[in-house]
């Protein structure tokens, strides 16, 4: 009897050994998939990630291109045409300003007001000097060259106004200064005429 109990201890233990060995199959098979299922999340990751490095390089190489300046962009024809109206500014004012002092057809009222009018030309002048140094210089801004030449031709074009005005308003300064002599001349010659001192 001790060894029929014996025998049935055996057996049960023999059962629990096999019922174990069984839950560590079954477990190690749920780690094997659970490693696999990690190596797929992590070469996915990898991939995505270097996906996105590279695209992110695509975005740098672009962010950075448009820092650079193109040689046809800084040899563009109007950037020589805007120089050359801004030194033609300058230049005309300042004679036609310092003929105005001269002339002794103008009031100091009237002379300050044409030195304020130039004064505002001359610093647009420069804002626009300015702007277009910031377009031709390498990593200043971030433009394409269709965006740098559309703000070139902006510039141009103010730059042209701003002679223009300069030129119109020189021009009437003259004329207002011919008419004040020619009517100063005129009352002169009338007073020789008929014997008038003052």
């Amino acid at each position: 009897m001790v060894q029929v109990h014996l025998a049935k201890a055996q057996g049960q233990e023999l059962q629990q050994l096999l019922l174990n060995i069984e839950k560590l199959t079954q477990l190690k098979s749920i780690l094997t998939d659970m490693k696999t299922g990690y190596q797929i999340y992590q070469k996915g990751y990898s991939t995505i990630s270097s996906l996105s490095q590279g695209n992110f390089n695509l975005h740098d190489v672009y962010l950075n291109g448009l820092l650079q300046i193109n040689p046809a962009v800084k040899n563009y024809g109007r950037v020589a045409e805007i120089m050359s109206q801004q030194a033609s500014l300058l230049s005309e004012y300042k004679k036609a300003y310092s003929k105005f002092r001269q002339s002794g057809s103008f009031s100091g009222g009237e002379l300050d007001y044409m030195g304020k009018v130039y004064s505002q030309l001359v610093k647009q002048s420069l804002d626009n000097i300015n702007e277009l140094t910031n377009i031709l210089t390498a990593s200043k801004l971030r433009m394409s060259d269709d965006e740098r030449i559309r703000a070139i031709d902006r510039i141009y074009a103010s730059s042209t106004d701003k002679l223009q005005f300069l030129r119109y308003f020189n021009r009437n300064g003259i004329l207002l200064s011919l008419q004040r002599t020619k009517e100063t001349g005129d009352a002169i010659s009338l007073k020789k005429l008929y014997g008038i001192d003052h």
